[in-house]
């Protein structure tokens, strides 16, 4: 299995498809990058040689944040909103959706799955027989 970034890229892949799986490149990254590097995007990871695999490496690492630089720098810009106490810092640290959507329903993921009615997502007892 070759390594790009730090993650090991699936074999028997598409090279286009086998790219995403690293953090930080898309569908439309993974194709700039093949095309930069002029490599057929239907092309087996295990078909490449080793000079394209190396190319592959070097332009992903000098034009793209991946991996845990990416992860840090998410977490910076988060953590500078909490620090400035700003609207969508305080929303952020309550746990809440801090982009507008609506919170009286479908925000079950990003809360933990609460229900609060009282009959919602209770099973019922097993009737007598």
């Amino acid at each position: 299995m070759p390594r790009i970034a730090g993650i090991s890229i699936p074999e028997n892949k598409r090279i286009e498809i086998a790219l995403t799986y690293v953090y930080g490149i898309g569908h439309s990254s993974s194709k700039r990058i093949l095309s930069k590097a002029k490599i057929n995007p239907d092309t087996r990871t295990n078909k490449l040689s080793d000079k394209e695999i190396n190319l592959l490496r070097e332009i992903i690492e000098k034009k793209y944040k991946t991996e845990g630089e990416l992860r840090q720098e998410k977490m910076f810009n988060i953590k500078r909103l909490k620090d400035i106490s700003c609207y969508r810092g305080t929303r952020h640290n309550k746990g809440l959706p801090a982009r507008g959507q609506r919170t009286k329903t479908n925000t079950r993921t990003i809360r933990g799955n609460v229900r609060r009615t009282i009959g919602s997502g209770r099973k019922r007892a097993a009737e007598k027989t």
